[in-house]
């Protein structure tokens, strides 16, 4: 996947930001130049700007909200978003909001990104409400695909039930996610693991660290 700009997309709770903070902190290996940029106005729960201090001290840049409203839900993006979208010395991620309101918001971003290198990924956890089932996905991904005003360029498995995740678990969201790709020409680009689970399937594997302690 050769690009310069990555955006995680989906449902809420599939494992987004979790994916954002792993590929930034992966794109650090190669590059002295890594942004990272939230725009989740909707989940209070767990959000890259979370991480803020900790991706700084590995010299990767992250644009947020104001820090008297990063833990507010509130509309706010940055004036800086579309300098680093824009900037092609940056290799940059977004880490979208869930369902199809946080794709509204990088809808609106849609000026900034038509030109730039980019991806977007649409992140699947076949455990999670509203997408245990192929037409389930296939549903949400043309409602945030619309809410974006983009293409899904790639499909990510990263199906997982915290620390009970199981090899079986993992396969079985490959599968689906496969099926998937399938009925809607998307190619499925890799399965996200933990990295402390031993796992080979059909895709590409990506090995993460976690970041959220608290499953659910």
């Amino acid at each position: 996947m050769d690009s310069r700009v990555f955006i995680y997309v989906g449902m809420f709770g599939s494992g987004k930001t979790e994916l954002s903070i792993n590929t930034a902190i992966t794109l650090r290996k190669s590059s002295s130049k890594v942004a990272l940029i939230d725009i989740d106005i909707i989940s209070p729960y767990f959000r890259s700007r979370d991480e803020k201090l900790f991706l700084e001290n590995m010299n990767i840049k992250v644009i947020t909200a104001p820090e008297r409203y990063m833990h507010a839900d509130l509309p706010i993006i940055p004036p800086e978003v579309g300098g680093y979208i824009s900037n092609k010395e940056f290799f940059t991620v977004i880490d979208a909001g869930g369902n199809e309101d946080g794709a509204i918001v990088l809808g609106s971003l849609n000026h900034f990104l038509e030109n730039v290198d980019k991806k977007i990924l649409f992140v699947i956890n076949v455990f999670r409400p509203f997408s245990s089932t192929e037409e389930e996905i296939v549903r949400n991904i043309d409602k945030i695909s619309r809410a974006a005003r983009s293409k899904i360029d790639y499909l990510v498995n990263n199906s997982n039930i915290g620390l009970e995740t199981t090899t079986d678990d993992i396969k079985t969201g490959e599968e689906i996610v496969l099926k998937v790709s399938k009925m809607t020409g998307i190619p499925a680009a890799f399965t996200s693991i933990d990295e402390n689970i031993d796992y080979k399937g059909k895709l590409p594997i990506f090995r993460m660290k976690r970041f959220m302690k608290n499953s659910w």
